[in-house]
């Protein structure tokens, strides 16, 4: 078991993975900030660093757009970490690679696709339906029925009202309420929220 990263984050997963009694044997990271993590050699990621395709590993950074990268340029065996306080509905569907941070609530007919972020606290209610790379970020709110697209970032204590689609790749700020369907690319702020710049997805 390997993970991919080295910060902040990835000491979260790590912390969840021990909780759950997964030794990691190896951490990689393209700018190492040390030798160890929590005791775990830490080495430099270098794109011909060779592994088996059932080689078991997260993806344990932050930014969506690197864990795309890394986990289209490295077909591995990813798997998900759920930390043993979060509350994942048995008649929910997690992606591979998705992580749950604790008190994370995913609830019955939601879809979390690959790679994802339920991150502390954050809420995932009844039916909603969450791209690859996506990232709900700590006491965010997902009201029932919600869409998110692939690699959209929710922010911080942010709430999305029941029914709402939200495009590819946007950015929903820190606070903000979600009372209209988002389109791609998008980075919305506010109470109630509003557009302030869109970019190509």
């Amino acid at each position: 078991m390997i993970l991919f990263g080295a910060s902040g984050h990835a000491k979260v997963i790590l912390d969840i993975l021990i909780q759950n009694g997964i030794s990691v044997e190896v951490i990689y990271d393209a700018v190492p900030p040390g030798d160890h993590l929590f005791g775990i050699p830490v080495l430099a990621d270098v794109r011909h660093t060779p592994f088996s395709t059932d080689t078991k590993a997260i993806i344990a950074i932050g930014s969506n757009e690197v864990r795309k990268s890394i986990a289209e340029s490295r077909p591995l065996h990813y798997i998900s970490a759920l930390h043993p306080l979060s509350c994942v509905s048995p008649f929910a569907e997690i992606g591979e690679g998705t992580v749950m941070m604790s008190h994370a609530t995913v609830n019955p007919g939601a879809v979390i696709g690959k790679h994802g972020i339920i991150n502390t606290g954050a809420v995932v209610e009844h039916d909603c339906q969450l791209g690859d790379y996506v990232h709900i970020s700590p006491n965010a709110s997902l009201a029932g029925d919600v869409h998110v697209g692939e690699g959209t970032h929710i922010g911080i204590g942010s709430s999305v009202i029941q029914g709402i689609k939200i495009g590819k790749w946007c950015t929903i700020g820190a606070g903000a309420v979600i009372i209209r369907d988002v389109p791609d690319g998008a980075t919305v702020v506010g109470n109630p929220g509003r557009i302030i710049k869109t970019m190509k997805p």
